[in-house]
C-alpha cells in the first residue's frame, strides 16, 4: 500500500470508547506519535456532542459502546467531512450499518503500527 505521508503532529483525533483500559491504550499510541487526544468519549451521546462540537481532524470510533451502536457518531463526522476508522472486536465489514460499509476498520487488539496505518491512510485520502 502506498500511503501518502501526513503529518500526525498536532492533529487532533476524537477516541470514541468505552473501555477505560483500550481507550487509555489508544490514548498512549496516538500520544507517542504526537497526536492530540480529544475525548475519550464513553457513550454515545457524549461522542455526538463531541463530534458536532470539537475541532477534529479524524477520529477512533468503537463500534460498539455499551450495547450501542456508535453509528450517530459516524453519521455526525460524515456531515462534517470529517474522516474516521471503526476499531472492532467483531469482525469484518458485516457489522458496519449500510452507509458507512467500506469505511476503514481495524480489529482490537491492534499494534501501534496498525492504529498509525490506519489514521495515516484515513487523513492520506481526505486530503
Amino acid at each position: 500500500m502506498n500511503i501518502q505521508k501526513v503529518d500526525l503532529t498536532g492533529r487532533r483525533v476524537l477516541v470514541v470508547e468505552d473501555e477505560v483500559l483500550v481507550s487509555m491504550l489508544v490514548e498512549d499510541m496516538l500520544a507517542d506519535i504526537g497526536c492530540i487526544v480529544v475525548g475519550p468519549a464513553p457513550r454515545v451521546d457524549i461522542a455526538v456532542q463531541m463530534a458536532s462540537n470539537e475541532e477534529i481532524d479524524a477520529a477512533f470510533l468503537d463500534v460498539n459502546l455499551a450495547g450501542v451502536r456508535v453509528f450517530p457518531v459516524a453519521d455526525v463526522l460524515a456531515e462534517r467531512g470529517i474522516p474516521f476508522i471503526f476499531v472492532s472486536g467483531y469482525g469484518d465489514q458485516a457489522t458496519i450499518d449500510q452507509p458507512h460499509q467500506g469505511r476503514p476498520i481495524i480489529q482490537k487488539p491492534f499494534v501501534p503500527e496498525a492504529l498509525e496505518e490506519a489514521l495515516l491512510a484515513c487523513l492520506s485520502e481526505a486530503s
